[in-house]
């Protein structure tokens, strides 16, 4: 059970329900207000069957993804192609007893805390050049077995690193990803979903980001038929700066979600947060929930996080929920931002009046929209890729 300090009644504590009782014996149970009171748990038997009811769980279509959140998971280790020869960064499969797992986090749904309880093997990616080199973990055709996946990335103090996940083809997989960021080290984690429409992938990534540290973390989902990645970054230590960016394309079918979280645990740190979506398509959905906790301890924090979605058709639905929670009045700064809307008609008039076709001056637009997040991964390879895949999506898309 997890514990949080309270002013009136001592300590409270908090369930598997998202309820929470007072420890003074006091029978009654009120929903969970503040986001560090979630319960976790490495254990899937700690938590309920999902229903569908639960906060975290209520704009998900839970009948598609039974299997990952009640079935049994093959934790075998997946098929997964390592590069060889990268400077400064080494991988290992590595036993559930090693000391990194567990060291940024842990569940705070029942999907995670499957995973977590059935996989065998991790992969273990240590970075600790102090020059910047990618390394590209590719993952595809993992059939449609569902299965539990389990990846450590530690990046040593002073070291830089930009790791990319790359996931396409088939697969019925839930995962956990925790991501260690040593004192001044820079590392920039990247993860793309390029899933067939069959697919749904559950992720839960958990980051831990020390002493003058930056991470950038980076969701880049354009394919799949439910997939939903969730980042949770802590800034344990003073001058911790934490990048949260995101784009997604949903097509007709497909539910792309990204649930946020960045935790201001120390002073002086600092965190940015924009995801953008495009959607097209009558039964094309997107969620984005972002939660920004500045404790009360994190005095001189600098936060702002923005979610843009862009609607290329009739019928697509994308919910945005922005959350701050502020427990220190000494603070730099903090705010959010939300929009939801159709094409900018001035942009595109101005685009016409030079001379561009309407269809093509619709994808100059969406194009634009996307790339300023591609753009963060630092790869000009792995942009490019993701440039042509947008190209392909549009091309897809109807009236584009």
């Amino acid at each position: 059970m997890s514990a949080a300090p309270t002013a009136n009644t001592g300590l409270i504590e908090t369930d598997q329900h998202g309820m929470k009782a007072h420890s003074d014996g006091g029978d009654a149970y009120v929903p969970v207000q503040s986001r560090a009171e979630r319960f976790t748990s490495t254990s899937v038997d700690d938590f309920e069957k999902v229903t569908g009811f639960e906060l975290e769980w209520k704009l998900t279509p839970i009948a598609r993804v039974t299997a990952l959140t009640e079935g049994e998971l093959d934790g075998s280790a997946p098929a997964t192609v390592l590069p060889e020869g990268v400077p400064g960064v080494t991988a290992s499969w590595v036993d559930r007893s090693d000391a990194r797992i567990g060291t940024a986090g842990a569940p705070e749904e029942r999907a995670s805390a499957n995973a977590w309880s059935s996989f065998e093997k991790a992969l273990a990616i240590d970075v600790s050049g102090e020059e910047l080199h990618e390394y590209r973990v590719i993952r595809s055709e993992l059939g449609q077995t569902p299965r539990a996946a389990h990846t450590v990335i530690t990046a040593a103090p002073f070291s830089r690193g930009l790791v990319i996940l790359s996931n396409s083809g088939d697969a019925q997989l839930s995962e956990n990803v925790e991501i260690v960021v040593g004192e001044q080290a820079q590392l920039t984690v990247v993860t793309v979903q390029e899933w067939t429409d069959e697919s749904n992938h559950l992720a839960s990534h958990f980051a831990r980001v020390g002493r003058d540290a930056r991470l950038r973390h980076i969701v880049i989902s354009l394919g799949g038929g439910v997939v939903r990645v969730n980042p949770s970054i802590h800034l344990v230590e003073t001058g911790a700066d934490g990048s949260a960016f995101g784009a997604y394309f949903a097509d007709a079918g497909q539910h792309l979600e990204q649930r946020v979280y960045i935790d201001h645990v120390a002073a002086q740190t600092k965190s940015r947060v924009k995801y953008k979506g495009a959607l097209q398509g009558a039964t094309a959905r997107s969620v984005w929930v972002g939660d920004v906790l500045i404790g009360p301890h994190a005095t001189g924090t600098d936060s702002y996080e923005e979610n843009r979605n862009l609607v290329l058709s009739e019928g697509p639905r994308a919910d945005s929920i922005p959350n701050l929670e502020i427990e220190t009045g000494d603070i730099q700064g903090a705010g959010h931002a939300s929009s939801t809307g159709r094409f900018d008609d001035e942009q595109l008039f101005y685009l016409q009046s030079r001379g561009i076709p309407e269809d093509e001056a619709r994808r100059l637009v969406v194009r634009g929209f996307l790339a300023e997040i591609v753009a963060q991964i630092g790869s000009e390879q792995v942009e490019s890729e993701l440039s042509a895949a947008i190209e392909a999506e549009l091309t897809r898309a109807q009236g584009i």
